[in-house]
């Protein structure tokens, strides 16, 4: 199964705390890191008085399920020191599961497509960079999602070298 990850920080280092996930995505079991956007810069979405986040997207092929997915992720957010303080509020490490292939999934714990994913151009234009052709289930196209989503004040950066 394709599944797509969003990461983002804003505290610690922000790049170097993207980067060291990616690192750990690259280790998940019965899994394989296929392709990475670059690094985005974009102000939060939630309360203001925080620093800008560092954003990027994985594509990963993985045997886990959905759930097993997000599981592994968490455990990844722990490691780097997540701290869950306030509703869109400040973090060393988020990671979203975008995507589980084709999948349509209404989980207590997971939603699939990623609730945001289309109003999010932290997530569309990485995403995008790394899938151009992609199809979002129930959305479609994410070149049309692109252009119902202005890229405002979001800064690609660097490409990511591992």
């Amino acid at each position: 199964m394709r599944a797509y990850i969003g990461l983002g920080s804003n505290l610690a280092d922000p790049v170097e705390q993207v980067k060291t996930a990616i690192s750990h995505l690259q280790q998940l079991p019965d899994s394989e890191l296929i392709a990475w956007s670059s690094l985005y810069a974009s102000p939060p979405m939630g309360p203001q008085d925080q620093p800008d986040y560092i954003n990027a997207v994985v594509e990963v092929k993985t045997t886990l399920t959905a759930l097993q997915l997000l599981d592994a992720l968490q455990a990844i957010e722990q490691q780097q020191g997540r701290i869950r303080n306030r509703h869109w509020g400040e973090r060393t490490l988020d990671l979203d599961v975008l995507l589980y292939g084709q999948e349509v999934i209404d989980d207590a714990r997971l939603q699939i497509p990623h609730p945001g994913l289309a109003l999010r151009a932290f997530v569309l234009y990485p995403l995008a960079e790394i899938k151009p052709d992609l199809t979002v289930p129930n959305l479609g196209q994410i070149q049309q999602l692109l252009q119902n989503c202005p890229q405002d004040s979001l800064r690609k950066l660097e490409k990511i070298v591992l």
